[in-house]
């Protein structure tokens, strides 16, 4: 069974390949010591492994991510590397490609974009490439599949011969490689497995903190770190400015620029390419923002009115009809007792189905994401919005986690990962809790359906802006605060535009969306019990009266608490505290308490409870308030403090109740109701 790895810049179609090349695949945690996502799939055809590693410019590492792919190589060392460069990128990619030639193992070349090359007036040749990297290069367009099956059948093969690559750094250096390699040929280190000491040693001279630290229980150590500093002695005493990495990466971009003078005719090159001109409107400095607004209010549509509810009155027609009568029918046809048949019926079907009938709205808002995310309009987002960011203590990469937010908030802290700065990563994953993930939908859903049915994405568009409205303010007050004299830099690549491909597409929509579901399965459905359990019994007994029951004691303690905010009852007190257990229940504990078979009877029932105004002020508690026990976990987990998560829970609950106060007392002040 052969071990490959995938390795390649961002945006270069790893992920697309990594799909067309495994059957299935997998998240199996992460990296070790490090909160970056570990992806392993096996070969279509069960000859072997594939592990995708994160996308990287460098083996010099200065994410997250390039420190987890180098820590990969020193430590795992795989049998085969499949480096994926983007063809019409070439240059630019073939910095990392030298350095992976360098590492000594088998490597083959997946030359794709081929048809994007050939559409901006680029001719690239495989052979050429092939012939002075001395490696097998193999076209490839992963969005449609096109070689990679001969890729597949490359990868198999039982046998595959390293490089024989050596590039000249010049006399100093390439002595100092040979000391350095000649003491780790007379004394292996133990802990790692590397298949080339050359590349070991142009690690250390690079001063790789990846490579060093991993040799750090090495006895020589010292003698190599010796020779890396006389090196760089030498270079200062003849006047030469640049570091000793700066020179290795100078020698190396002569000679990639030689090759691919060689290996791409470059004359019919279009002055300007379609991304080129979509940017010129899509990420234009005025129009671009409006655009971006204008874009999220269609997705708003086509989750809300134009399609999504649609899908969700069928669903929701579906539970709380055929559904739940043909389970009603085998309960008592089994002969179930009423304790079991009210569980059943009016806790587990009435409170999870109440959250699984706003199915189709969170399914198509991530495909929506997904879309963005994958065309390439995702990252034009974040440059738009770096000013704006700047202004507020971030930069624009923050938008990245903020817009995944969106989805689901536990995702998107894990995707501040790829923040560099520590004080830039805590500040945006503090504030992610605030961008309404797809678990408050139901809540708007319901509540918008009920009170603003003619303005409902307008009114579920102004919950979402109101939050990144706070969420940029609390952030220019953090960073002047807790985050001051930090400073940062942004650093992104833009990608070219390219139209999604469905399965891809769909396989992401999917894997956003299953964890909605894994939660209607897990966090929900106990709750839903917990919920009904707690309607069942009160200090009077079972089967009591549904206001004199635990849940109403619960509830009521919070009553006085929220009656400033408009809605001080012992039914919104409780929903707001099962809330935390994961933000639909909020929707499956009003199902239970108002006990009602199917959703017009919820929203008659809460009608009656409400005003517009009442209505408003609550969403937008829910927006702001607690995150769920799920985002507080990964929180406490990605940023490994405490006191930041603590710190986390008490903020947004005393910024919930503030802004619900204004804008219910402050309507009231102005003659709403």
């Amino acid at each position: 069974m052969i071990q490959a790895a995938l390795i390649g810049n961002p945006n270069t179609g790893k992920t697309s390949l990594f799909n067309k090349l495994t059957s299935s695949y997998e998240y199996v945690g992460n990296w070790s010591g490090v909160t970056v996502e570990k992806k392993v799939g096996q070969l279509r055809d069960k000859t072997g492994q594939l592990t995708d590693l994160p996308g990287i410019y460098t083996l010099l590492p200065i994410t997250r991510d390039e420190g987890v792919a180098v820590s990969y190589l020193v430590n795992e060392s795989p049998e085969l590397l499949v480096n994926i460069v983007d063809a019409s990128q070439l240059e630019r990619n073939l910095q990392l490609t030298i350095q992976i030639l360098e590492y000594g193992k088998p490597v083959i070349l997946g030359l794709n974009m081929i048809d994007v090359a050939k559409s901006n007036g680029l001719a690239v040749t495989p052979e050429v490439l092939a012939e002075r990297l001395g490696i097998t290069v193999i076209p490839l367009v992963a969005r449609t599949g096109a070689g990679t099956d001969f890729l597949l059948e490359q990868i198999s093969l039982p046998h595959h011969d390293s490089p024989q690559f050596n590039l000249n750094y010049g006399d100093r250096l390439e002595k100092a490689i040979s000391l350095i390699s000649r003491e780790l040929m007379t004394s292996p280190p133990q802990n790692t497995d590397i298949s080339s000491y050359r590349w070991l040693a142009i690690q250390i001279l690079e001063n790789n903190p990846v490579v060093i630290s991993s040799l750090s229980s090495y006895a020589n150590l010292n003698q190599l770190l010796a020779i890396q500093k006389n090196v760089r002695e030498e270079f200062i005493s003849e006047g030469m400015t640049e570091s000793l990495h700066d020179h290795i990466r100078s020698i190396r971009a002569e000679y990639i620029h030689q090759v691919c003078s060689e290996a791409v005719d470059a004359s019919g090159k279009k002055p300007h390419s379609l991304t080129e001109k979509i940017d010129a409107i899509a990420a234009h400095p005025f129009w671009g923002i409006p655009l971006f607004l204008f874009t999220m209010l269609i997705a708003f549509k086509l989750t809300f009115d134009w399609l999504g509810d649609p899908l969700s009155d069928l669903l929701d027609g579906f539970i709380s009809g055929a559904f739940s009568q043909s389970a009603t029918q085998l309960l008592i046809a089994v002969g179930a007792s009423s304790f079991t048949q009210s569980l059943i019926i009016d806790g587990i079907i009435a409170g999870v189905g109440g959250v699984l009938v706003f199915l189709p709205q969170i399914f198509i808002l991530f495909l929506m994401i997904s879309f963005i995310e994958d065309s390439g309009y995702m990252a034009r987002i974040t440059v738009m919005m770096d000013r704006l960011m700047q202004l507020a203590g971030l930069n624009g990469k923050a938008m990245i986690p903020f817009i995944i937010g969106f989805g689901c908030n536990v995702p998107a802290i894990m995707a501040s990962r790829s923040i560099e700065q520590p004080k830039e990563r805590t500040l945006t994953m503090l504030l992610i809790p605030l961008m309404s993930c797809s678990a408050r939908l139901p809540v708007y859903a319901l509540f918008a359906g009920i009170f603003f049915v003619r303005q409902q994405a307008v009114v579920v568009l102004s919950l979402y802006v109101l939050g990144i409205a706070l969420t940029l303010l609390l952030a220019k007050l953090f960073s002047l605060t807790l985050f001051k004299d930090k400073h940062s830099f942004f650093l992104i690549e833009l990608p070219p535009y390219r139209m999604p491909q469905s399965a891809t597409l769909l396989r992401s929509t999917w894997e956003k969306g299953k964890g909605f579901l894994r939660k209607a399965g897990t966090f929900i459905l106990g709750g839903t019990v917990l919920i009904w359990l707690l309607t069942y019994f009160g200090p009077g007994g079972s089967n009591v009266d549904m206001d004199q029951s635990y849940l109403a004691v619960l509830g009521g303690w919070f009553a006085a608490i929220l009656q400033p905010i408009g809605f001080g009852t012992w039914q919104s007190g409780a929903s707001l505290v099962t809330g935390f257990m994961a933000k639909e229940v909020v929707v499956s504990t009003m199902n239970i308490i108002y006990h009602v078979p199917d959703m017009p009877g919820l929203q008659h029932q809460i009608a009656q409870f409400f005003t517009p105004l009442q209505a408003y002020s609550f969403m937008t508690f829910v927006l702001l308030y607690t995150p769920c026990l799920a985002t507080v976990g990964v929180l406490r987990k990605e940023t490994s403090s405490w006191k930041w998560t603590l710190f986390s829970v008490a903020y947004s609950l005393l910024l919930a109740y503030t802004i619900s106060f204004i804008i219910y007392q402050g309507g009231r002040l102005i003659g709403f109701v």
